[in-house]
């Protein structure tokens, strides 16, 4: 039971650094990684812990624990290529992209949830605007965004609604 709890803990140490100071290693275009071999090895010492304890035969408990710790270690290669080449890396114009404010904007500094993206962005805007107001992006700067809160009027187009993003 050591064995397992040695490598388990090994693995998950590894996994956490991999997770919190990026990629240590890689290997094999992903195959074995910082973070596949600590999701690996937290799978293998778990499994083995468990299996130990439940008296399982020896050869089953080692057998076993490599088994669903290497389909583990795939599966965790083919997520991380997935959302590797899911990273397109092109910017987006973000002029007209609509959400909500999720940290009230007081002139300089606040912050936006856009309906178009995962991750809140920070934002400023010309007046205060409170939490839960939707908004509009004007224009796009290092990383920010100046927004204004949005009011939807039938018949007029985004020029119309919005003419200092034009």
């Amino acid at each position: 039971m050591l064995t397992f709890i040695i490598i388990g803990a090994v693995g998950l140490a590894l996994l956490v650094l991999s997770m919190s100071l990026g990629e240590l290693f890689d290997v094999g275009d992903g195959l074995v990684s910082g973070t596949s071999l600590g999701v690996g090895g937290t799978v293998f010492g778990a499994l083995g812990a468990i299996a130990t304890v439940n008296d399982l035969p020896v050869w089953t408990t080692y057998a076993g624990s490599a088994v669903v710790a290497i389909a583990v270690m795939l599966l965790v290669r083919r997520l991380i290529r997935g959302l590797a080449s899911s990273e397109d890396g092109v910017a987006r114009d973000l002029v007209g992209q609509q959400g909500a404010v999720t940290s009230t904007i007081t002139g300089g500094h606040g912050e936006v949830s856009l309906d178009a993206e995962l991750e809140r962005r920070l934002a400023w805007a010309d007046q205060i605007i409170t939490e839960g107001t939707r908004v509009v992006v004007l224009e796009e700067a290092a990383g920010r965004v100046r927004v204004t809160p949005y009011w939807p009027t039938a018949g007029t187009t985004d020029a119309q609604r919005w003419p200092q993003a034009t």
